[in-house]
Parts: structure tokens; sequence; C-alpha cells
């Protein structure tokens, strides 16, 4: 009789213990589907925090442009040039560039931003060899640099501008002396743009 009652009480002990497990298990089970809901609050408090930095990131990125941007004029139909850098080198010349967009709703010619010599629009059709700096102090304009075909240091081939669309530019000139930090950038069909020369 003591042996079944032992038997009994080891078998109930070990099914106290599985329930006991069971029991365990589940609200394991039950741990994790509550503990999702900590962790997603927990992911929605981070994600206003990645989109902040995102947002700033553009912010960040956009001050140097800002800041590097020398001039900005209008031109005809619709067009902006931004002057974003005018650069002394050690050659004796002087860099100019930036960007020039179609803010307007019509195609723009770029046809006379080549200037009006004949022998300069030969030889680079399409292009900014107009462009001239012109030093108020020393009384002097400088015409952009030509290589010894007659071809200008500059940006060519620019063809339409179609509206929306944005091209790069660059001309170098003879630099100015080394005193004159101040000059007037000109090109046929914009505004006249004061910028200053750095290095």
């Amino acid at each position: 009789m003591s042996t079944r009652y032992t038997t009994k009480a080891r078998r109930g002990a070990a099914a106290i213990a599985m329930a006991a497990a069971l029991a365990l298990a589940v609200s394991g089970c039950g741990d994790d589907g509550g503990g999702g809901e900590p962790n997603d609050s927990k992911a929605s408090s981070k994600a206003p925090r990645q989109t902040t930095r995102q947002a700033d990131e553009p912010t960040e990125s956009a001050q140097p442009e800002e800041s590097a941007k020398l001039a900005e004029v209008r031109g005809s139909g619709g067009a902006v040039l931004i002057v974003s850098e005018a650069k002394r080198d050690a050659g004796g010349f002087v860099t100019v560039s930036g960007t020039i967009t179609n803010n307007g709703g019509e195609a723009v010619n770029t046809v006379h931003w080549a200037g009006t010599e004949t022998d300069v629009l030969a030889k680079n059709p399409n292009s900014v060899a107009g462009a001239t700096l012109i030093d108020k102090v020393g009384k002097k304009r400088y015409y952009t640099l030509r290589d010894t075909d007659g071809r200008c240091l500059c940006t060519t081939g620019l063809g339409v501008l179609v509206p929306g669309k944005t091209s790069n530019f660059f001309v170098q000139f003879p630099a100015p002396p080394e005193g004159t930090q101040e000059v007037d950038f000109t090109l046929p069909t914009f505004a006249t743009a004061t910028i200053k020369i750095s290095g």
C-alpha cells in the first residue's frame, strides 16, 4: 500500500512539475507578446530621432553651399546665374565657377553667352566665352583666356537650356593684381554680379 501511494505521489509531483513548466512556457510566450509592445514603443520612440537626423543632414550640407554662393543674378528668359567660387590660382589666372538654371517656362538659347567676337564665336559656340571680369579700381577689363588654337578656357557645348535644367560652368581670366579682391563678373544677357576673389 505504501508503495502504491509513493508511486502515485511521484506521478503527481511529476504532473505538477510538468504543469508548472507548461505554465512557465505559456507565461514566457505571453511575456514575449507583451514584451513586443514595449519594444514597438521603443522602436517608435527611436524613429523620430532617425527622422530628425535625416532632416538635419540636408540642412548641414546646404550650409556650405549657401556660404559658397558669392552672387546670384537673373538673365533673360528666366535664367538664373549663381557664382559659387572665384579663385585666384598660382598660375596667374582666376577661375570663376557656378551654375546657370532655367527657372522660366521656355527654353533658353545659350548662343549669346559666347559674346559677339566673330573669331570667338566660330571656335567656341554655345560657350560662356563672352564673360568678362571688370576691375573697377584698376579700371581694367579682363576677357576669357584662350589657348593657342583660339579655344576658350571655359565651359562649351551648353546648347539649349530647357526649363528646370541646371548647367555647371567655369571660365578662366588673367588674374587682376594681388591687391584686387573685388571685381564685377558679366555674362551676356545677365545682370552684373559683384564677386570677391579668394586665394
